[in-house]
């Protein structure tokens, strides 16, 4: 494993997390009382750019925030990780995107996302270098995604979340893709992407080139706090091992250790140990596996 790690640009989501922890999750029509209120930045997109600074990488985000408090401290909070918001647009008359989720004892969620600014940005006056990795996912609008992967020439990764059908020209382009289980079914055209990365939660996760699995690393058991954030984590974590010359088994099984980390904290945006940390076990308890 190479001791610098890559330059990775994220390009995606940046939002407000609203947050009510309760008991349960609430049933079609019901009210729960008795949650427990907290806000926190989030969204996909500045998740995973905090996790690659946290993480070690150099990490810089496009996006957009609103000319609103809430704007400012997400803003602020990127910033105090490290993480380079020169590209970060600040929008006049559109709200910062806002999260509203409910999260039960056992860390299951609902989540309603509501875009506002990161529905309104473009790439204009944004350069992209050949030696950076550009990480995109879906919470931004498709079009901004399709700017991204045709103008960035180096390694282009997509997490396809939430997730939607993809143009075949995005599909071809990818050098990456990152899914959970439950997206790998519902965007069948994944089955034939050159490389893709599938979370099965508990189960771990695996690499598949064209349809073949080609490697799969076991989950570490842990004891859950809240999900939001841990398949944010992953998808930094197994960028940063992949370009930094890791074995897809490698990757998968730091990646999944970053992620059982991630999963043991109420944050959406863990503070996470160096990547360093977790291939050689002393990060958390259980330690990479597989």
């Amino acid at each position: 494993m190479s001791t610098r790690l890559p330059a990775v640009t994220v390009v995606g989501s940046i939002n407000l997390d609203i947050i009510a922890t309760t008991d349960r999750l609430p049933t079609a029509g019901e009210t729960i009382g008795s949650g427990i209120l907290q806000q926190q930045p989030g969204g996909k997109g500045a998740n995973q750019a905090v996790a690659a600074a946290w993480l070690g990488g150099s990490a810089r985000m496009i996006g957009a925030v609103g000319d609103d408090a809430q704007g400012r401290m997400m803003l602020e909070s990127l910033a105090a990780v490290g993480v380079d918001t020169s590209d970060v647009a600040v929008l006049d008359g559109d709200a910062t995107g806002t999260a509203l989720i409910v999260v039960d004892r056992d860390g299951e969620n609902q989540i309603v996302v509501c875009p506002g600014a990161n529905a309104a940005f473009s790439l204009e006056g944004v350069e992209f270098s050949a030696d950076e990795t550009v990480l995109c996912q879906l919470e931004v609008g498709l079009p901004v995604v399709m700017e991204a992967a045709r103008r960035a020439s180096g390694f282009f990764v997509l997490n396809a979340a939430p997730a939607m059908d993809l143009p075949a020209e995005l599909l071809e382009r990818c050098d990456l893709v990152i899914v959970n289980e439950t997206e790998y079914e519902l965007i069948p055209a994944l089955a034939e992407a050159k490389l893709i990365a599938v979370t099965y939660g508990k189960d771990g996760s695996a690499m598949f080139e064209h349809g073949r699995k080609v490697a799969e690393a076991q989950a570490a058991a842990v004891t859950v706090a809240n999900t939001i954030g841990a398949g944010d984590a992953f998808c930094a974590a197994l960028v940063l091992a992949l370009r930094a010359g890791l074995s897809y088994a490698q990757a998968l099984a730091v990646a999944n250790a970053v992620g059982a980390d991630a999963v043991c904290d109420p944050s959406s945006q863990p503070a996470l140990a160096p990547l360093e940390a977790y291939l050689a076990g002393t990060a958390c308890p259980a330690g990479p596996q597989g």
